[in-house]
């Protein structure tokens, strides 16, 4: 009794913190095409999140970003409907890990992070980890993993905002972070942000720690040295001399007969 006690609580909770919180303001939405366009298997997309949740997270890291999906194109066959291009896997703080199109994140602020130097079966290992993961649940047993959440800019001092995030039992932390793609990445012994530290001897080498897949947050892809930030309208052939504003417009219509 206390155990489904609990776990209705957590599912409010959970409902309480998904909802959008502050008025959000896209400034720079990448359309979807171009973003399918030059997006490959594991890359990662980190998303500006609206939700209370999303507030929080933002706040506790210092950072813009509050979630992160990986891009495994069209991995899963053809989708049911012909619009949603490109898949993302992600992990969802409600519904566990699952499946969506590039188009969910249509009118967020977004960041395309490139690992660096991937063969194709690399790539496709990424995906495969993730995919593998689809249909993964996430426990909601422990209140206190929500419940910390409930004040989005908690008085905490800043160096220790980001412990917040691995406080509790750890599976809603999963749900909120990059802990599933991070794993994805160590199964590739692909860096992200090691631990790094330098031999004493004359060759200096440095050498790597991993660090535990449960102490990402989303913006350590974008902070990472290890991973390219892709701007689609650079990718796509940039120049300046071809842009039309709106000022030269009026200019014109002024001008004409």
């Amino acid at each position: 009794m206390l155990d489904y006690v609990r776990r209705r609580i957590s599912e409010a909770l959970a409902d309480y913190l998904e909802k959008a919180g502050r008025p959000y303001t896209p400034f720079s939405v990448t359309p979807i095409r171009r973003l399918e366009r030059i997006m490959l298997p594991g890359d990662i997309l980190l998303v500006e999140g609206d939700s209370r949740i999303a507030t929080a997270i933002k706040y506790l890291t210092q950072s813009t970003w509050s979630h992160a999906a990986l891009y495994v194109g069209d991995a899963l066959g053809p989708p049911d409907n012909p619009r949603d291009v490109g898949m993302l896997v992600e992990a969802d703080l409600k519904k566990g890990v699952i499946a969506v199109p590039l188009g969910t994140y249509r009118s967020y602020n977004t960041r395309i992070c490139r690992p660096v130097g991937l063969t194709d079966d690399e790539r496709r290992a990424v995906a495969d980890f993730m995919i593998s993961k689809i249909g993964l649940d996430y426990d909601l047993k422990n209140i206190f993993d929500l419940a910390r959440y409930l004040m989005p800019t908690p008085p905490v001092p800043t160096r220790w905002r980001r412990q917040m995030l691995a406080l509790g039992s750890g599976d809603p932390t999963r749900a909120i972070c990059s802990s599933l793609i991070a794993q994805a990445y160590q199964e590739i012994r692909y860096p992200i942000l090691p631990n790094i530290r330098e031999t004493s001897d004359a060759r200096s080498k440095e050498i790597l720690h991993i660090r535990h897949h449960s102490l990402y947050a989303p913006r350590d892809f974008d902070l990472s040295p290890y991973f390219q930030v892709i701007k689609p309208t650079l990718e796509g052939g940039f120049d300046h001399r071809e842009l039309t504003w709106y000022e030269d417009t009026i200019e014109e219509e002024e001008t004409s007969p």
